[in-house]
């Protein structure tokens, strides 16, 4: 079993609370749009980081992150990308991700909303774990934590970090 904190689009944006929610976790994965390699570094000293860059970032962070992951962790293959859309409406380069690599995961950022939601036609898990950081239209903070035992997501916790602004 592994415990994953899951953030996306911090845009240069870390805090105590999103480090708090952290603690305890294997991994923590970044769903793009970190805004500096210095969110990546510091995230990293928390757990062990895997992370795709996103559309606001630049060449520091594009440097030492990827645009796709595709990975397996306890049983369950995993795909994650900033831009990637959702069940029923995925971005013609996540649809052809997903088609090409069948995971049972599949997550994306850049929508600042958080989603969980199945897709049965493709036998798989979406999740968007909304924005943890200040910048964007998103009213709330949000965040996701989990755990990947026997090839499947349980214990599925969606976190609010607080308002945007303030």
């Amino acid at each position: 079993m592994k415990k994953i904190g899951l953030l996306s689009d911090t845009h240069s944006y870390l805090d105590d609370r999103i480090l708090h929610h952290l603690q305890g976790c294997d991994e923590i994965w970044h769903a793009g749009d970190f805004g500096t390699a210095a969110v990546a570094e510091e995230l990293a000293t928390v757990a062990p980081l895997r992370g795709v860059y996103g559309n606001i970032d630049g060449r520091d962070v594009r440097l030492t992150q990827p645009l796709v992951q595709h990975f397996e962790v306890e049983g369950l293959w995993v795909l994650m990308t900033h831009i990637g859309g959702y069940p029923g409406h995925y971005s013609p380069a996540g649809r052809a991700l997903v088609q090409e690599h069948r995971p049972g995961l599949f997550i994306s950022g850049h929508s600042h909303i958080l989603k969980v939601m199945p897709d049965p036609h493709l036998g798989l898990l979406h999740l968007n774990p909304g924005a943890a950081g200040r910048h964007g239209f998103h009213k709330v903070r949000t965040m996701l934590r989990f755990e990947v035992a026997d090839g499947k997501v349980q214990q599925l916790q969606a976190i609010e970090l607080g308002p945007r602004v303030g």
